[in-house]
């Protein structure tokens, strides 16, 4: 029965109405999966030498910082690993074991790319601690517990795909401890990191973590089996409504419309919420440029300012109108003007950039410098590059199912050359200026070049719309049909 399964899989994928857009996104993740397995297999070859070096013990330090690795995985699995599952409903009619669907639908996620991809850093690891001289045993049980702990990973993540801002707790957790371990008020590798030992110097403790697995995946079997009916959970969840009428909003006629249309989407779907988080992590990420200068040059402030201010208009904007792929058909049949829908989207991109460059204001403690290149990204977001997400995004046909908080960024999308060229300007055009600016004068200059930039788009936002505007109008028919698609 399981061959059969596989075959109907094979099936699934060659006849469907999206093959070719499936094939491509396979081909694409194929070599970015081939970029991370190179990057693991350097790093489980190269850390044993490079601790080494530092004069560390190889295995010590990394049982020390595995609590890290651990919950990375799992923060990375909630965010971007879809469970593989089956369209399971037309197999209720045929006499197949239910069993036999739960074992082969959790059988699929065993062999996930989020779970092979850790043997190109575990097994050369260990491989180079036994011709070390490690003991082989050892060595061979500590691989053991450690990929089962990994693999409870995924069972942890099946279990709890159903529930919200899972990664937004496990983030600030995580991040909240690694801070304390940084400015040495708590650190946690002291408590965990035994424990990750004695799976190495022992013989029997790395049975806990394979015993819990076995324990986990038959608890999942369980749940799945139990769950395993049109009437249970098969059905489809309906949410209690809550009305919101946002009347404030009627004073802007056709466009205070879809705001409210969106803001009710927002709040209300899953996709939308993890989206609106993500935004919230982007405020964190020119931490990365303004705290120093000795990796990242300055050049590359105005990079970190553009993320900073603009992150919400980055992770949403870049879907518009894939958020109302669900209802696009319907919207298209009415009276509805594009360029009161674009100019909604446009004001809602608006509006976050401004209220996100005045929370970013927390940036002051890097001097006044610093935030003044934040306020000119996020003038250089407003007036390119929410005409740019915009543009970009009538080419980016992936609808979205807001009902699920996974794949935020995007699930079919379809990777094109338009995509491609429109993306250069927003971030390629405002560090060209910039560098021009340095290069040639001084940091005044640059930010005044990237802010007149910002300026001139804004001037010319009317022009800008109207060509938006035609194109969308042109790629209707062809994104009406891609949102049929189910792949």
């Amino acid at each position: 029965m399981i061959q059969k399964f596989l075959y109907l899989e094979w099936k699934a994928f060659f006849r469907s109405a999206s093959f070719a857009t499936n094939l491509a996104l396979k081909i694409l993740i194929g070599f970015l999966a081939a970029y991370f397995i190179l990057l693991f297999l350097g790093m489980g070859i190269g850390v044993f030498y490079f601790l080494k070096k530092m004069n560390m013990d190889p295995i010590t330090t990394v049982n020390k910082f595995m609590i890290y690795y651990v919950v990375m995985d799992l923060l990375v699995r909630i965010l971007v690993q879809k469970i593989p599952v089956m369209n399971i409903r037309p197999m209720l009619i045929f006499p197949i074991k239910k069993s036999t669907i739960v074992h082969f639908s959790l059988g699929k996620t065993i062999l996930s790319f989020f779970n092979l991809v850790h043997a190109f850093f575990l097994l050369p690891f260990s491989i180079v601690l036994m011709i070390e001289g490690y003991d082989v045993v050892h060595v061979l049980l500590w691989f053991t517990g450690i990929y089962s702990l990994l693999y409870i990973n995924n069972f942890i993540n099946i279990i709890l795909s159903n529930k919200d801002n899972l990664f937004g707790i496990f983030l600030a957790i995580t991040t909240v401890l690694a801070g304390l371990q940084y400015y040495g008020l708590f650190n946690i590798t002291d408590y965990i990191a035994p424990l990750f030992d004695a799976i190495f110097n022992t013989y029997w403790a790395f049975a806990i973590p394979v015993i819990a697995l076995i324990v986990l995946y038959y608890f999942t079997f369980i749940y799945f089996k139990n769950n395993l009916y049109l009437d249970a959970g098969l059905t489809n969840k309906h949410d209690v409504a809550k009305t919101e009428n946002l009347n404030w909003l009627n004073q802007f006629g056709t466009i205070g419309t879809f705001l409210k249309n969106d803001i009710k989407l927002i709040k209300r779907n899953k996709r939308s919420k993890t989206t609106v988080g993500l935004s919230v992590m982007f405020l964190f990420y020119g931490l990365l440029f303004f705290s120093t200068t000795s990796f990242y040059g300055p050049v590359m402030h105005i990079f970190g300012g553009i993320f900073v201010s603009g992150g919400f208009l980055i992770t949403f904007g870049q879907f518009v109108p894939s958020w109302d792929s669900a209802y696009y058909q319907l919207m298209m049949t009415q009276n509805i003007p594009y360029k009161e829908y674009l100019s909604s989207k446009w004001w809602l991109m608006v509006i976050a950039t401004i209220l996100t460059t005045i929370v970013a204001s927390f940036y002051l403690y890097f001097g006044w410098e610093t935030y003044l290149v934040i306020i000119v990204g996020a003038i250089y977001n407003i007036g390119v590059n929410s005409h740019l997400v915009l543009l970009g995004g009538a080419y980016t046909k992936t609808p979205i199912d807001l009902s699920s908080g996974k794949g935020a960024f995007g699930d079919k999308k379809a990777f094109n050359i338009k995509t491609m060229l429109i993306s250069v300007p927003q971030l390629g055009l405002p560090v060209l200026l910039y560098w021009l600016g340095l290069k040639y004068a001084n940091p005044n200059v640059a930010l005044a070049l990237v802010a007149g930039a910002g300026l001139i788009g804004f001037a010319l936002k009317n022009k800008a719309f109207s060509l938006i505007e035609r194109v969308y109008k042109s790629e209707k028919y062809a994104t009406i049909a891609a949102y049929k698609q189910k792949g």
